[in-house]
């Protein structure tokens, strides 16, 4: 068993994910089915009753239960992933992020001890939260994610894994700014959040 865990503990390959990938959105395409994650807020809001005042959620919830199953499995697997199954390196990246997150202030994670490098210590806390700097990212940045997701008819995964798998032209116009957005982010906006 102990060999069992470290076997699925330790990084695999990118083509690994992949390929669970492309055969979930196989099935799901036989089933005549969406994926998305932000569809699931949808069911919630549904299932708590907001059809009776917002027309968007006025359907049967029931048909999207499904969605609420995936949801669960993904909680109980991010669970045991970061706990169970967690590697014991941090993240690996590379160098050239870890050379630009290290040229706008954020240090990235050499060994365990020093954290697993999911989410920058130097930006996610608690006392950055009190200033304009955390602020900005953690709330203005949590209100465009929630409303560009509403705005774009679905979240990142919906659009570039379901929807271009369906061919859907505005999925590729969505990924297409997805895109542009976070090199706009990345390249011109971050370093002058950060200086704050």
């Amino acid at each position: 068993m102990e060999s069992l865990i470290e076997f699925i503990s330790q990084p695999w390959h990118w083509a690994v994910s992949g390929a669970a990938i492309a055969s979930l959105m196989f099935i799901m395409l036989y089933a005549g089915e969406k994926f998305g994650v932000s569809t699931s807020f949808e069911t919630i809001c549904s299932m708590g009753g907001a059809g009776k005042r917002v027309e968007l959620f006025n359907y049967d919830w029931k048909t999207q239960a499904w969605i609420l199953v995936f949801l669960t499995g993904a909680a109980i697997g991010g669970f045991l992933g970061s706990t169970v199954f967690q590697s014991p390196e941090p993240v690996q990246i590379s160098q050239s992020t870890i050379d630009y997150l290290n040229s706008v202030g954020v240090a990235t994670p050499q060994s365990k001890a020093e954290g697993l490098g999911f989410v920058p210590r130097d930006i996610f806390n608690f006392s950055t939260l009190a200033s304009l700097k955390g602020i900005i990212i953690m709330v203005v940045g949590g209100f465009f994610i929630g409303f560009g997701t509403r705005w774009a008819k679905g979240c990142t995964s919906g659009h570039a894994i379901s929807g271009l798998s369906n061919l859907q032209l505005p999925s590729l116009v969505a990924v297409i700014g997805f895109f542009i957005g976070g090199l706009v982010m990345t390249h011109l906006l971050l370093p002058i959040i950060l200086k704050l």
